[in-house]
């Protein structure tokens, strides 16, 4: 698939010459086309892209509700985008690219170098605006080759959510769920079965995806990216001791089963028959709608006292071309910069800032779910930037994990194969 896309980025702009990366235009260097320097006396109209669709639209627009009510320049309007970014590619060649693009930021290394996206650097120095004000690895992500893109919107990351009500009923104390060995210890307590089947997990192990979140806790990491081209990393004591402790929790503890939550829609945890799971505060409202009484806990412990989480999230970018850059740019300081913003914006749609400023805000602190989720951002980690990485992991290794919790082949197996293939790909990455 990322062949693909990248293929379809072939026609660019020429960049300038104040070290942008090639192809890439730095932002309000077309101001003949900047609507806000019209000086007609009506509101520029700009368009927002992005791929937030069903009750997020009426999220994003009371959010763009707020900014246009605010002054009297501009008026933001949002439209979904399936497959956005390559809606994009085919945008800037036609000369017809939205005013702003609500961006997931780990496609920045992808898009940036091929001319998508562009550089911010010149209104940052402009306006002198502290950086430092969000999350580094946010605005890490939002980087290339030394250039700034976007800028953090939104974060992310996934916590332990848990039922309170079975948790009681288990006399378990969540205040104890603190590291692996009494995350395990809980699941075991957590854990129900009728004869040969299971009707309550203590704890639900369905996404193998996150073994990136996991090997971080046991010591390790995904990729080193010393070598040249970098190579998988994940092949080590510390990805053999995440999988043995899954290992222990299947099949020797057995607090779940693959399948069980196919029952429930692919969420036990929301049916009420799943006592702890690892999920994100995009998840928060829907619990809170379906009555489940849940609290969160931060992060476990791996063996040796390792914290880790991974952190996601979205930013605000102008795409290359864009007729009003300027304008794009106010939008993204009054969205990004006002941490009262920023604080609404969780208000109505439960996403964290990006802002650290406004992410220690009362509403956050005072609360006791979002001000894990707070916390949490302290010690998270963005996905490795290095380029072929998303393949590595959705085409190597995830489909060895899972080969490997359906007991088809060994840990050992599993982690070989995996690297073997993933080095592959990102051979073939770097060439590109």
């Amino acid at each position: 698939m990322t062949t693909a896309m990248l293929a379809g980025c072939g026609k660019t702009q020429t960049g300038g010459s104040d070290g942008a990366s090639q192809g890439t235009t730095p932002a309000g260097t077309e101001k003949e086309a900047d609507a806000s320097s019209a000086g007609s006396g009506e509101k520029a109209e700009l368009t927002m892209w992005g791929s937030w669709s069903g009750d997020q639209v009426a999220q994003l627009e009371k959010q763009l509700e707020g900014f246009n009510n605010s002054q009297d320049k501009y008026h933001v309007t949002y439209m979904v985008q399936d497959g956005m970014e390559q809606k994009l590619l085919t945008a800037i060649a036609s000369n017809e690219v939205p005013d702003i693009v609500l961006w997931d930021r780990f496609n920045t290394g992808v898009y940036a170098p091929k001319g998508a996206l562009a550089s911010l650097d010149d209104y940052i120095a402009k306006d002198n605006v502290d950086m430092t004000q969000f999350y580094a690895p946010a605005v890490d992500e939002m980087t290339s080759a030394g250039v700034v893109y976007g800028i953090p919107l939104t974060v992310d990351s996934r916590v332990l959510f848990y039922n309170k009500d079975l948790l009681d009923e288990a006399g378990v104390d969540p205040a104890s769920i603190t590291d692996w060995d009494s995350l395990r210890d809980a699941a075991i307590k957590l854990t129900k079965w009728d004869g040969d089947k299971l009707v309550q997990s203590g704890f639900s192990l369905k996404d193998v995806g996150l073994f990136n979140n996991w090997i971080g806790q046991a010591g390790g990491k995904m990729i080193d990216d010393s070598t040249n081209p970098p190579t998988a990393a994940f092949n080590t004591e510390a990805g053999l001791t995440v999988l043995k402790y899954w290992d222990q929790l299947l099949n020797q503890d057995k607090v779940y089963q693959l399948g069980f939550e196919d029952g429930f829609g692919g969420d036990g945890f929301k049916a009420g028959k799943v006592a702890i799971t690892f999920n994100g505060p995009w998840t928060l409202e829907s619990y809170k709608e379906a009555g489940l009484n849940f609290g969160v806990i931060g992060q476990p412990q791996g063996y040796n006292g390792e914290k880790s989480a991974m952190m996601g999230g979205f930013g605000l970018v102008i795409p290359n071309g864009a007729k009003n850059p300027d304008a794009s740019w106010e939008f993204i300081k009054w969205w990004t910069m006002q941490p009262e913003n920023g604080v609404e914006f969780c208000k109505i749609s439960g996403n964290l800032p990006a802002n650290k400023e406004a992410a220690k805000d009362p509403y956050f602190m005072d609360d006791d779910i979002l001000r894990v989720f707070s916390e949490t951002m302290d010690y998270a980690g963005i996905r490795s930037k290095v380029f072929g990485y998303s393949d590595l992991e959705g085409l190597a290794l995830i489909p060895q994990l899972q080969k490997y919790v359906a007991g088809e082949i060994t840990a050992e197996e599993a982690l070989s194969n995996a690297e073997k293939q993933g080095n592959d790909i990102l051979a073939e990455a770097a060439q590109q």
